[in-house]
């Protein structure tokens, strides 16, 4: 398939309009796939694909035959339609008021950001349980991953405070990793 677009890549830079008509039958619907499922309407999508397509022709002489086509024109629309939703404006404001309610507005209708009480209980015995594993792990990986990952010391810092060289701590850091995934690996 990809030598018949070749073809007839060479017969539209030579002025054959028909040509690019099956180009654009064999690409239409999925570079319209492509844009609707970066887009979220199809409105939007229809325009992005026709507008990729019109680009490509207007600038198919800049097209470079050794390439495939098809990546080509991908790459139009991704840019196309990367830049549509770049310029989309929001349709609604969060400090304007909801129509039909006395005095709410969208930041009512936000989530809270505050955690369940279930969820809360759920997190702490979490915690309880990983710190529990990381105190079963031998001496030497447990002082680094409590260094790292709980005191949030660089990398350097550690090599500092245990005396050890870098390329050490970050060997026992994997190793450390790895053991303590083991330990987690049924939660």
């Amino acid at each position: 398939m990809d030598q018949i677009i070749r073809e007839k890549i060479k017969l539209v830079k030579k002025g054959d309009q028909s040509a690019y008509e099956d180009v654009v039958s064999f690409f239409q619907n999925k570079i319209y796939q492509h844009c609707f499922r970066m887009l979220g309407n199809a409105h939007e999508a229809e325009d992005i694909a026709q507008e990729a397509f019109i680009r490509a022709y207007v600038n198919i002489h800049s097209f470079d035959d050794k390439r495939k086509f098809s990546t080509w024109l991908y790459r139009i629309a991704t840019n196309l339609t990367i830049d549509r939703i770049r310029k989309r404006k929001p349709d609604y404001y969060l400090d304007a008021e909801v129509k039909g309610t006395d005095g709410l507005d969208m930041y009512s209708q936000l989530a809270s950001k505050d955690r369940l009480p279930g969820e809360e209980v759920e997190s702490i015995e979490l915690q309880r349980y990983i710190h529990q594993e990381i105190s079963g792990l031998p001496p030497k990986y447990r002082s680094i991953i409590m260094l790292r990952y709980l005191e949030e010391f660089s990398l350097q810092e550690i090599s500092d405070i245990l005396d050890i060289p870098l390329g050490t701590v970050k060997t026992r850091i994997h190793r450390g990793r790895e053991a303590l995934r083991k330990r987690l690996r049924h939660v």
